[in-house]
């Protein structure tokens, strides 16, 4: 085996305990193998799977799926990079925005015991879940009259997060090593700068402070509605949120039988996001489709704000 300063260099052997998942057997199945080898990276192959054959895009999101929380993000990430990647690949990396698998009910119902005391802190709380994540799931619940969604992060979410980015800057510096393509992207401060913002998405303390910035920078547009943060029972591994009803913006179906004019909704958030840049200095930086409602009058709910980009006056 041959090592480079502890990165993985040419058998898919990897630090820490995740060799199973991204070890030569994976590499094989998804026709990844010498992705950061020391020969030249080969294109992905699609291959027999279930009876049938995959594309390319297709073996990248399974990939990305079997890898966990943290590559599920870069995925959902990469899937509004249309600058970066081909149509056929951001299409089929748009499915990762709503792709985890369920936490088991007793699980979420442990973390509300030890944060809030039980789920009786809510006056109603539905153990199933409303949506599941890659580093959290969303249950419904009530406070009084108040609909609300109460975000439980996932269990060894830290954990998993620390070492699959770990094992990120990893890749990302025997790839720049290899590959001048890599280099002249920054790969080496492009993962850099997704950890940072990774880990600060892992405490919900921080995503309610950003939900609350964004509150007050559009305090007077009536055409943007930023979720209620319920301070009471939100801690570090819990958030709850008011909870916002509407169409998902991409869904364009939905969006021509409530008679949206899909112009005018693009010139409204394209004004959200200038703003949000521009103005504010504090922007979304996770803006894929499932982060963004529209109500039936036209008006837009944002929502998901623990991965946020802030720009700084220059020393």
């Amino acid at each position: 085996m041959e090592r480079g300063g502890g990165v993985w260099v040419s058998d898919g052997t990897l630090p820490g305990d995740r060799r199973d998942v991204v070890g030569p057997r994976f590499r094989v199945r998804r026709g990844s193998g010498g992705v950061a080898g020391t020969h030249p990276v080969p294109p992905w192959a699609a291959g027999a799977e279930r009876g049938r054959r995959y594309s390319q895009p297709e073996h990248l999101r399974l990939a990305l799926e079997e890898l966990g929380p943290t590559f599920v993000k870069l995925g959902q990430i990469l899937s509004t990079r249309s600058d970066l990647l081909p149509l056929a690949y951001t299409a089929e990396l748009a499915k990762l925005q709503d792709a985890a698998v369920p936490v088991p009910t007793d699980v979420i119902m442990q973390t509300l015991a030890e944060e809030l005391g039980g789920a009786g802190a809510f006056d109603r709380f539905d153990g199933r879940p409303l949506a599941s994540a890659s580093i959290g799931q969303v249950h419904t619940a009530r406070i009084g009259d108040d609909e609300v969604v109460v975000k439980v992060r996932r269990p060894a979410a830290v954990e998993t997060v620390s070492r699959d980015l770990e094992i990120l800057q990893s890749l990302a510096a025997t790839a720049s090593r290899h590959s001048e393509l890599a280099r002249g992207y920054d790969l080496v401060g492009i993962v850099q700068d997704f950890s940072r913002t990774l880990r600060a998405e892992l405490d919900y303390l921080t995503e309610a402070a950003n939900a609350e910035r964004f509150a007050r920078s559009f305090a007077g547009d009536p055409q943007v509605h930023i979720p209620v943060v319920y301070r009471t029972t939100t801690t570090p591994r819990v958030l709850t949120l008011e909870r916002v009803h509407g169409m998902k913006i991409d869904d364009l179906q939905a969006l021509d039988a409530a008679g949206i004019d899909r112009r005018e909704l693009a010139v409204r958030a394209t004004g959200v996001l200038c703003q949000m840049v521009f103005e504010d200095g504090l922007f979304h930086a996770d803006p894929h489709p499932g982060n963004f409602f529209v109500a039936p009058d036209g008006s837009l709910a944002v929502i998901d704000f623990g991965m946020v980009g802030e720009l700084t006056e220059p020393s």
